[in-house]
This record gives structure tokens, sequence and C-alpha cells, in this order.
């Protein structure tokens, strides 16, 4: 059978350059200076080589030939499986690729054949060029003569068709040369498809006479001699097919190949591969399952692909937004093959998206030390060590991003964020105009450039920069960007404290605020309720009727656990997290996972303290109950039903007064934490064993010192949060006031609720007492203000004047 494609001569070239001793094999001491070579930039450890040779030799034992060592089917294996990249190892070497005339890279003229295109097949000397490497294969190539004239015969069609489409204008981005086969690129990063897809016209005539040629094609493969040639026709022609991204056409070629060798792992591999880059996740996710099963049923056979199902299965699960549940797979994928970067790199930038950033900055680092030239890893770490506060080295990080490629969007909008962040505003405007440069319809980024540049200072710059964004969407925050930026321009505002212009605002301690009337909100209780309020915010569970849980508690069957010696339904977080995305179905993916981070960050990492992954899931209900949508009374109820839903209440009508002690604890440790964190260390062994009823138990919820009386205050937000009031802007920040407006009644001055909350008012208005009313609307002021006039017109003889 002929040899196709380079890669297998160039793996050839690299294991001759290696084998000094021209037995064939390639010895410990061999592969060692081989991984050395290939790795330039790494300083390896005598520790570090031997663990990665153990690895090798072990995983590839089947290749390993006496003392001679690894084969060179061994070692085109190990690039077949990822472990390394074929021309990135080539070009280390300064290796060069020979190509002769009778080497074995061309291809005879086939026999007459029913087909038309026969007549089209002509002798092509470097057809290596143009076949994929995956045909010369031990693991995925063709094994079947007759398969090899399908091949021919499909490029024939492809070729066609491309020639067409392109003199008609069709074809778009043409890049298919540049296109990695690799299945660790496959399913890569959006950048990484999007920028060298070819997009194919699929509605015109030529694709009909196309697909129609296919079917032939394809009906040929059907009648092979056997099944086993038939299996492996599909799966050539599905091969071709994806190489040229004609996706959908080449999961039909998968899909037959599926029902030919259901056993088989190789085409639900691909056909899951197939539907990711169509966008079809979920359905993508249960093919690369199925490929799982397959492969942990087969043995041995397919221990060469286990890694990158994992991989892949791991990156469709976070195309549905299952960010923890994917982490569990690339953690298999970089435990089945410790040298997989790309594995360590994926589980470091899905612990960053979950908000765990210690175990994140461990993970890339490590994929970093394997390959220390991958940006992306670079911008995850850089990402991962802002969020741990390590601004400093998370510049650096995201410099080396930019340096490894220039135009790399994420590292360039991120490091924009963090001059933000440090009050570097005219840095922040040079990156955010680097990215509109890559992306000019970025417009965020645009947004972010116009406050950046009014940070700086330059006003009419950030005028420009908004009415820019204004163009590029229509979102109601931009607006009230442009609003606030007039009524900066009118106040001639450069900051507290900053330059000779005057204060936007000064702090006054909380003693200085009084209330006026019962229904104005006190200062603490309204911070506590806000942060409550931007949780519930970014994770919509206000949008999750409270009666949802109460299914879960209904439906959910979880098996017991004693870990603890006491009972309890406790469950992983992955499994946690398929309740989540019940509960929050109507959640886009990517909207989803912000939400898994907040949840994660807020709620778990107080329920899991000790960092086992396993979470009471009772209590996990119960703490969630109160932050739901539904009435008050409804979320009570249901956080009692799911304390009572705990095995060690299982059975009883009301739950242990301990338990209910613990979970209002719990309740302020996570929502209230100033005030809740302090109370939890107070949490001891004391055994009380009366009981508590619902009555009793919203009793102990509704104290206002010691229980979760913020919810009052947190319901009034809820209803009024959005409620605007014309005109009326905040005296201290300039914005449009949205949700309840807190007046001074002795200046007149109108507050936002955050500004409120932070006790900030105007220089100009400095009082040795300040006392504000609270109105949830402007129909509430206007009746204020006619109860005043009419006080007035009583108490006076004459009628005020204007």
């Amino acid at each position: 059978m002929a040899t196709r494609g380079s890669r297998s001569e160039k793996v050839k070239r690299i294991f001759q350059q290696f084998d000094v001793n021209r037995d064939g094999g390639l010895n410990r001491e061999e592969m060692s200076a081989l991984v050395v070579a290939v790795n330039p930039r790494v300083k390896f450890s005598e520790e570090q080589i031997n663990a990665i040779l153990d690895e090798v030799f072990r995983t590839y034992s089947e290749f390993i030939d006496g003392e001679k060592g690894l084969t060179y089917e061994g070692l085109l294996r190990t690039y077949d499986d990822g472990a390394g990249d074929v021309d990135r190892d080539f070009e280390a070497l300064g290796l060069e690729l020979k190509v002769e005339d009778n080497a074995g890279t061309s291809i005879a003229i086939e026999e007459a054949s029913s087909s038309s295109i026969a007549d089209e097949r002509v002798m092509e000397p470097h057809k290596k060029q143009r076949t994929a490497a995956w045909a010369a294969s031990p693991n995925h190539g063709i094994v079947f003569d007759d398969t090899w004239k399908l091949v021919d015969d499909l490029e024939i069609l492809i070729k066609r068709l491309k020639s067409k489409q392109t003199k008609d204008g069709k074809v778009k981005n043409d890049n298919s040369d540049v296109y990695s086969e690799g299945w660790s690129r496959e399913l890569g990063p959006s950048t990484e498809i999007t920028d060298k897809r070819v997009n194919w016209e699929e509605t015109g005539h030529d694709y009909a006479v196309f697909v129609k040629e296919l079917g032939v094609l394809r009906s040929r493969a059907d009648g092979a001699r056997s099944r086993e040639e038939a299996f492996d026709g599909h799966m050539a022609i599905g091969r071709v097919l994806y190489d040229q991204h004609l996706f959908k056409e080449a999961l039909v070629s998968f899909k037959r190949a599926c029902e030919l060798q259901p056993a088989d792992v190789r085409p639900h591999f691909r056909a899951g591969n197939c539907l990711y880059v169509l966008g079809r996740h979920s359905e993508s996710k249960e093919e690369f399952l199925l490929a799982l099963e397959a492969a942990e049923a087969g043995g041995s056979q397919w221990a060469y692909l286990l890694p990158q199902i994992h991989v892949n299965l791991g990156i469709a699960l976070e195309g549905e937004g299952m960010v923890i549940s994917a982490c569990e797979h690339y953690r298999e994928a970089a435990i089945l093959c410790p040298t997989h970067f790309r594995a360590l790199k994926l589980l470091g930038s899905a612990l960053f998206g979950v908000g765990e950033y210690k175990a994140a900055v461990k993970a890339l680092e490590e994929a970093i030390y394997m390959k220390s030239d991958y940006a992306d890893a670079h911008c995850d770490l850089a990402s991962a060590l802002h969020g741990m506060g390590d601004d400093d080295n998370a510049i650096k990080e995201f410099q080396r991003a930019i340096d490894l490629k220039p135009g790399h969007v994420d590292a360039l909008y991120n490091l924009g964020g963090l001059y933000m962040d440090m009050g570097r505003y005219q840095r922040a405007s040079e990156m955010y105009t680097r990215v509109l440069s890559v992306w000019p319809n970025h417009w965020r980024a645009q947004l972010n450039k116009a406050v950046a540049l009014l940070g700086a200072g330059e006003t009419e710059e950030a005028k420009k920069a908004l009415k820019e964004a204004l163009k590029m969407t229509n979102r109601v925050e931009l607006h009230d960007a442009v609003a606030h930026l007039k009524q900066l321009q009118k106040k001639k505002l450069k900051g507290n404290g900053g330059g000779n212009g005057e204060e936007a605002f000064i702090i006054v301690e909380p003693s200085k605020f009084k209330t006026v009337g019962e229904k104005t909100t006190l200062r603490a209780y309204l911070s506590t309720a806000l942060d409550i309020r931007s949780f519930q915010r970014i994770t919509r569970l206000n949008r999750c009727d409270v009666d949802q849980i109460k299914k879960e508690i209904n439906e959910t069957d979880v098996p017991m656990s004693y870990s603890g010696g006491v009972p309890e339904k406790s469950i992983r977080k992955a499994s946690l997290e398929e309740i989540l995305r019940r509960l929050l179905k109507f959640l886009k993916p990517e909207t989803f996972i912000g939400a898994v981070k907040a949840i994660n960050q807020k709620v778990l990492s107080i329920l899991d303290e000790s960092e086992s992954g396993r979470l009471d899931l009772g209590m996990f209900f119960a703490v969630l109950a109160p932050v739901c949508g539904g009435s008050a009374e409804k979320r009570k109820r249901i956080a009692y039903e799911a304390l009572l839903w705990r095995p060690v209440n299982e059975g009883s009508n009301q739950i242990r007064k301990t338990d209910a002690q613990r979970y209002i604890k719990l309740l302020r440790a996570i929502y209230i934490p100033s005030q809740g964190a302090s109370e939890m260390l107070e949490i001891h062994g004391e055994m009380d064993a009366s009981l508590v009823s619902l009555a009793e138990f919203t009793a102990m919820f509704d104290d206002p010192d010691w229980g979760f009386g913020i919810m009052s205050t947190l319901l009034k937000l809820e209803l009024g949060d959005r409620n605007r009031h014309g005109n009326h802007v905040c005296a201290t920040c300039r914005y449009p006031i949205i949700g309840s407006r807190f007046k001074e009644i002795k200046s007149h001055f109108s507050l936002c609720s955050q500004c409120y909350s932070e006790g900030k008012v105007p220089p100009t208005s400095r009082l040795e007492e300040y006392r504000f009313k609270e109105y949830a609307n402007e129909s509430e002021a206007m009746k204020d203000k006619c109860m005043w006039f009419g006080i007035h017109s009583k108490g006076g003889s004459t009628p005020a004047t204007s």
C-alpha cells in the first residue's frame, strides 16, 4: 500500500535522527535525547525525564522491541495520539523533508470505473500534499485498497466543487491547507475554527450536484464485499469531508460507520467532533459518551484514544455550560497522559471559569512548563493571577501572550480591564484600541475604551468612542453612559479629590445618616441587600421559581452517605451542576457558566469548607431557596422542607433546633459575610434535642439581628430596582437613578441606592446630620409633594409663589 502524507515521513526522519545505533528502536537514552531536543526551552530534571520515559514505555508497551526500545510504529502512534506536535518537533530539530520521485508518494492510475469522475484521475507526484496524514496512520488509516479509489474520487469531486464555487465567489476563507487535523485542535477555541474554516455555499446547484455524486460514492461503499470494508469506506469518506470542512456531509458518513460497527470507538468520536463544530453541543456530548463507553468496554485496544475522548467530551460539556463536569474529564485526560499540555491548559481554564483560581494557576503553570510558547495558557494564567490579586505577574503573563500572538484579542481585552482596575486609564485605552484593530465590531471594547478615556480626562474623545459604540449596539447601558457623560460635562467633575477640580463626593460615617418615615431603608441593610441582589442578577436565581427546588427534592434520588459519621444525602459538585442546569434551564451556556462561578464562590465554598468535593444537597437547597423567585412565605417554607428532607430529620414533620440554628448561621455566613463568618465560629457541639415547627422556624428566620431579616429589604429591591425617576440623577455619581431614590430633606439632593449605601454625598452639602426619605417611584414623590403643598396652603393666608 502506498504511503500517503508528509506526516509519517517526518516522524520517520525524526526516528532516524535519534536511532543512533541503527537497531530500529529508540532506547531510553535515545528517547531522552529526543525529548530534550524537541523542547529546547524547557530545562528538564532527571526525575522529570524518567517520569516521561516511564509513561511512554508503559503506555506504548506493545511497540517496545526488547532492549532496542520504541519502534518507529510506536513513535508514530505517540504523535497520532496527540502526545506531541510533529510539525513543531520537525521544525525545532531543523530537519528537511526530501521528496524522491519514486518514493511511494505518487499513485498509479486506477482501472476504468463506472464512476463519472474516473476519467479525471491523473497521476500526481506530490499527492502527499493533499492527502491527509491520517490515511497512513496505523490507528485511523485506510485498510482496503478499494477505499483508496473512493478517496481519490471524492477528492476530485471536492476539487471540482471548490473550483466552481471559487469561480462564483462563494467559497470564503479557504485556509484548509493550514487547518490542523490533529485531534487536540479539532475542538479548539472558536478562533482556531472560525479563523481557518472554509464556508461552503450549500444552497446552490453546484452543491446539490456534489451531494448527489457523493451519494453515489456512499452507495459504492455500502456495496463493498464485507461489512469491514464498507466501514473502512465510510470512515475514509468522512475523514476527507471533515478535512475539507464539509462537516454536515462528514457527519452522515460517520453516522453510517456507527451503524456498521457500533462497538468501534472511532466513528462515535469523529461524529462527536463534527457535531461540536456544527454547534450541536448536546448531541456531540452524547456521541463522546458513546465513544467513552465503547473504549472502556474494549479494554487496552482503545487505551491510546481515551485521553482524546476525555478532552473532547470536556470541551463539548463546556459548550453546554457544564464547566465543573468538564473539569473531571480534563483531569482524567491529564492522569492518563501526563504530558498532555492541552488537557492541563483546558483544566486550568475551566477551573478559572468556576472561580477556583489557585487550582487554575497550578494547572496552567504545568501546561506552560511543557509548552512555553502556549499563548492561550499564558493569557488564562494571567486572568487567574489577577483573580488572586497578583496583578504584577498577571501583567507579565498577559504581555507574554501578546508577544507570542500580537493579535490575541482575549489577552488585549483582559489586560485593558486590568489596567482599568489599577487606574492606568491611558494604557487601558491603548489596549482597547488594539482590540478594535483586530475586531472592529467589539462593542464592549469600544464602550470600555470610552470609559478609559473618561478616566484619563479626555472627555471629548470619550464621547466620540461612545457614539461609535452606539453604532454597534443599542443596549440601554450605552444610553445611560451618554447621559452620564453629559452630566459630568455640566458639573466639570474630575474625580474625588483629583486635580484642581471639585471633589466628586465625600463619604459620611453611618451614624450621621438618619431616615425619615418607616419605609426608608437603613443604610447598612441596603448595603447587604444590594450585595445579595447583585448575586441574584449574576445567577438569575430570582427567575427560578422556588417551587422548582421543591420539584427537585421530590424527584432527586440521592444515595445516603456516612462519610462524616452522620447520615446525609451528599452529592459531587459535577452532579450538583446538573441539578443547577435544570433549575436554570432558561440560561444560555455562557450565562450559566457565570452563574455557576458565582454560586461556587459564594455558596459552595462555605458548604464545602473541607474541600472534599461533596455537598449536603438538602442544606444546599435550603440555602438557595431564599434567593429564588416566589413570595417570602413560600421561600421560607421550601427552605424548611429542604431541611426536613435531610436524613437527620427524615420521618419527622419537624426539624431539629440545632439544624435550624446551623442553617441560619450558614445563611448569614454566605449572604451577610461581614457578620455571619464570625458567627460560624460559634457553632459547637451542644446537642439540643428539641424540635422546631414551621412557625418557630419562620420566627428564627425573620429575626432582624440573628436571622435573615434582610429578606424584606431584598424583596423591595426585587420589585423596584428597575424603576426610573424621570430626569433625576444621583448627586454624586451623576448616573440616572434606577431603583429607589433617596432624597435628603434639608438640602434636597438625591442619591441612588448604591451611593446611599456607601455613604457618599456631594461636597457642596456638608451637614452635621443627613435625613433621607426613600421613594420607590416618582408617584410616591408626587404624592409627597402634593401633601407638602396642601399643608402650606392651609397654613398661609396667601398662596405660595414659585
